[in-house]
């Protein structure tokens, strides 16, 4: 095989400052030579780069300089072989001609670089002179022209590649970013935010699964939400499986550091129970503020494509992008949250400050004016509405114990446990139960009689609700939670009762004896 002379040829390197896209000067004096030899092939050689400028289907272009090459030097045979990288994007090397075999190729053969400012991107040669003579100065010119050809080629199909994976990824994670700072909409189920990412994640990296790891509470990390292509059982196994906290993986995750694997089932870093399925993978720390809040796994099936060197560099840049908008989503949320507390708050003092107190002085002056009455029906009338009145101010007393209880995510007192199993049972009966405490519920009643009350109450619920679904008016339920009371047997204890007014269904009492609990 004849190849080029190094310092030759780097005299027809294109120069970086050319702005037009025109031909780099030492390749015009490639062509000068040319002149000097078989003038024919000039005009079709400059037809070829014209066509491969004006092609925008890169391998058809890179064909057309392959066939132009054999066609030129009399070659048999003609093959552009790239790099991995570039390769994997036009599916292999791109040949022409019969290929040659075991045996050197008469007329021997010629193999020139594909580089462009210095970036080997490949070779570009032909074998086998149909003539049977060698290849001479003129084939050898006229290879380089075209490899140069080839190599601006490619480098301007590799930046408009980048360009539109840089923009897909900048627009995904903008999108990201707003998805997470909008919450869920109204009437609407939008998934966990973390999902979110995954999801988003994979579609950009064009993979078949995302994934976002978190801390485990044991040590490693544990997958916490998935988005994958594959099947069921395979997102099912990733969510039961943990990297354990001697994976490699997870030291480098840890030290904020990324993980590129170009077949993740037989790297031997990985140790998770799941890679078996994964060929190109990638793990990237979720880094905000110098903390490491996870990870995001984006990874391909065996087989498939490798990540190139600008999905690494756009996926890493988009999880440190997702981590900053996890961030600023919980506290958006935090806020959001605090503003319901407080908006709460200023409702239950309302409601204690101005409602309570002026049920209370009316019933005050129907109290007195039952006491004036000289007519039994109109006493018995006015102790019935100061009865309704009392029930009234309990049952608001209730709602802004209710209205003042903590977030969802926080251990529930047995007063809030209570309240939800009658919200649960409003749209069975139809009216919302009542609920009357005594006494200081959550702090009174220990945690194994506090479990056991509220599944009293579940069962006395569940009965009078089957009791009473084939009426067609709503149905009313008292309940009652008194821990000031007495035992028959002269002990402190607590006591839950729940009657139906509408004798719908016959009265549940249940009792325990208090132990002297801090909370329920």
């Amino acid at each position: 095989m004849r190849l080029f002379d190094p310092p030759e040829y780097e005299r027809c390197a294109l120069k970086p400052s050319d702005p037009a896209g025109e031909l780099p000067e030492r390749t015009t004096q490639s062509l000068r030579e040319l002149a000097g030899g078989p003038i024919s092939r000039l005009p079709q050689l400059l037809e070829a780069m014209v066509a491969v400028g004006s092609d925008h289907d890169l391998r058809r272009a890179l064909g057309r300089l392959a066939e132009t090459a054999a066609s030129l030097t009399g070659a048999r045979h003609a093959a552009l072989r790239l790099h991995h990288e570039d390769a994997d994007g036009l599916g292999g090397p791109i040949t022409h001609g019969a290929s040659p075999g075991g045996e050197p190729p008469a007329g021997g053969s010629l193999e020139v670089p594909v580089q462009v400012k210095g970036e080997l991107f490949g070779t570009l040669s032909v074998a086998g002179k149909a003539d049977g003579e060698e290849f001479g100065d003129a084939d050898l010119h006229l290879v380089r022209v075209l490899a140069t050809e080839a190599g601006i080629a490619l480098s301007n199909a590799r930046m408009h590649s980048a360009a539109r994976q840089r923009t897909r990824w900048i627009d995904g994670a903008a999108s990201v970013t707003t998805a997470l700072l909008a919450g869920p909409e109204s009437g609407s189920t939008t998934p966990n935010a973390l999902t979110v990412v995954a999801e988003k994640g994979r579609e950009l990296a064009e993979a078949a699964t995302g994934a976002v790891l978190l801390p485990h509470a044991e040590g490693g990390m544990e997958v916490v939400a998935i988005s994958t292509v594959l099947s069921e059982a395979v997102g099912t196994e990733a969510y039961r499986g943990r990297i354990p906290p001697r994976s490699p993986v997870v030291h480098q995750i840890h030290a904020g550091l990324a993980v590129f694997s170009d077949n993740f089932a037989d790297d031997p870093r990985s140790i998770s129970p799941i890679s078996r399925y994964y060929g190109p993978a990638m793990l990237l720390p979720l880094r905000s503020n110098g903390r490491v809040l996870g990870a995001l796994a984006l990874c391909r099936v065996s087989g498939d494509r490798r990540f190139s060197h600008t999905e690494r560099t756009l996926a890493h840049q988009f999880a440190a992008q997702a981590a900053v908008a996890l961030v600023l989503a919980d506290r958006h949320r935090d806020r959001e949250r605090l503003a319901v507390f407080e908006d709460r708050d200023r409702i239950a003092r309302d409601l204690h400050d101005l409602v309570i107190q002026r049920l209370f002085a009316t019933g005050m002056l129907l109290e007195t004016a039952r006491r004036k009455a000289l007519v039994p029906e109109v006493q018995e009338g006015v102790a019935q509405a100061v009865d309704e009145l009392d029930a009234t101010i309990q049952e608001i007393r209730t709602a802004i114990i209710s209205l003042q209880q903590g977030p969802p995510e926080a251990p529930a007192g047995l007063r809030t446990r209570v309240l939800r199993e009658a919200g649960a049972a409003t749209a069975a009966l139809g009216a919302r139960p009542s609920v009357q405490f005594t006494g200081p519920v959550d702090a009174r009643v220990d945690d194994k009689s506090g479990r056991e009350l509220v599944a009293v109450l579940g069962e006395a619920l569940a009965a009078v609700t089957a009791s009473a679904s084939a009426r067609p008016q709503p149905t009313r339920v008292e309940i009652a939670v008194d821990t000031t009371a007495v035992l028959p047997d002269g002990r402190p204890g607590m006591r839950l009762t729940v009657v139906c007014p509408d004798g719908v269904h016959r009265p549940v009492t249940w009792e325990r004896p208090l132990q002297g609990g801090s909370g329920a």
